[in-house]
């Protein structure tokens, strides 16, 4: 590696971990004092798709959180049916079939996207407390199944023997469950307990199933991950030499190994929430996860699909932001991934 004061002296320029050498003395010394944290920072910030894509994902969360504010903007909100509700009657927005008036099912200068056929309910509160619902929620959800895969990879992998034998087998079961498919039909015998069949089961209890199941059943993949890491990780000279300075068992998996495994934990967490977010809108279009009138994006696309022939314009809005949402994530993760590694290379 080139001193700084070869660098002063001139000669070929520096780079170090795919960042520009330093020009003088004192950009050296900056360079040097550097964490792996700080380059991957400055990796990422010259990488112009992640960043991008950041902003998007960004964006979409601060919309979800200031929903209630955005709909003020047109006046509009989730739940009335304008197309009914007498008090709109001098702005009607559907025709006599029940049908959005105007282009692209109705949009105007009060429904910026457009009405829900037979109903009028306004698509773009809709979709914006739509996006609120699902994105917190599968927010909370990849918490949970990243916190947990974590927890019990590290312990599986550290430990090893009879304790990793015990986990894997503990893993594999729970592996053999279909996840939709299970929740389908859980969802129908837990409410039958807990609800009575005559009266609509509430939204908090929908929620609070939906998030133990995908919780229960959707670990196994986190904890696989940092298992395999952990394993080639315990055996490294600073692992035994932690040991052989008397550390305990909890400070090498907190100081040595857990900062080893942040790169695939943040990646995997760029590929889970999306994909959460799609098992709940499959849930709500399925008639399992949330029903009206809970605004969700997958009950928009189940709607959407019974208004197909008759308003195709209905699924446009809900399907480019969750298309744009999904694709700008998994991006994300590329661009995190990279950042980490840059002799990764796309």
């Amino acid at each position: 590696m080139t001193s700084p004061i070869d660098i002063e002296g001139g000669g070929a320029p520096l780079v170090v971990d795919g960042e520009p050498g330093p020009k003088t003395r004192t950009e050296a010394v900056k360079l040097t004092g550097r964490s792996p944290g700080q380059l991957m920072w400055l990796r990422f910030k010259r990488d112009r798709t992640g960043v991008v894509c950041a902003l998007v994902v960004i964006g979409y969360f601060l919309v979800a959180l200031l929903a209630p504010l955005l709909v003020k903007l047109p006046g509009t909100d989730p739940y009335t049916l304008y197309g009914q509700d007498p008090t709109y009657a001098d702005k009607p927005v559907l025709d006599e079939f029940g049908l959005p008036l105007g282009y692209l099912g109705g949009v105007s200068g009060d429904h910026w996207f457009g009405v829900e056929p037979q109903y009028g309910r306004d698509l773009y509160a809709m979709l914006l407390y739509g996006m609120r619902t699902s994105l917190y929620m599968a927010l909370g959800i990849t918490v949970l199944i990243m916190v947990t895969g974590v927890v019990i990879g590290l312990i599986g992998g550290y430990f090893g023997g009879r304790t990793d034998y015990w986990i894997g087998r503990g893993t594999d079961f729970f592996l053999s469950f279909p996840q939709q498919l299970f929740f389908i039909a859980f969802m129908p015998v837990v409410t039958s307990f807990f609800v009575d069949p005559r009266e609509e089961t509430p939204t908090y209890f929908r929620a609070l199933a939906m998030l133990i199941v995908l919780w229960l059943l959707g670990w196994m993949g986190m904890a696989r991950l940092v298992r395999s890491t952990v394993l080639s990780l315990r055996e490294r000279e600073f692992v035994e030499a932690a040991k052989v300075s008397g550390a305990s068992p909890w400070r090498i998996v907190r100081k040595e190994i857990l900062p080893n495994v942040v790169t695939p934990i943040l990646v995997q967490f760029t590929y889970q929430l999306p994909s959460t977010i799609l098992s709940i809108a499959f849930l709500s279009f399925a008639g399992v996860g949330f029903v009206e009138p809970t605004p969700d994006w997958g009950r928009l696309f189940a709607a959407g699909a019974r208004y197909a022939e008759q308003d195709p314009a209905f699924m446009f809005f809900p399907g480019v932001a969750l298309v744009i949402f999904v694709l700008c994530f998994n991006l994300l993760g590329d661009s995190v991934r990279d950042a980490f590694d840059p002799k990764s290379g796309r």
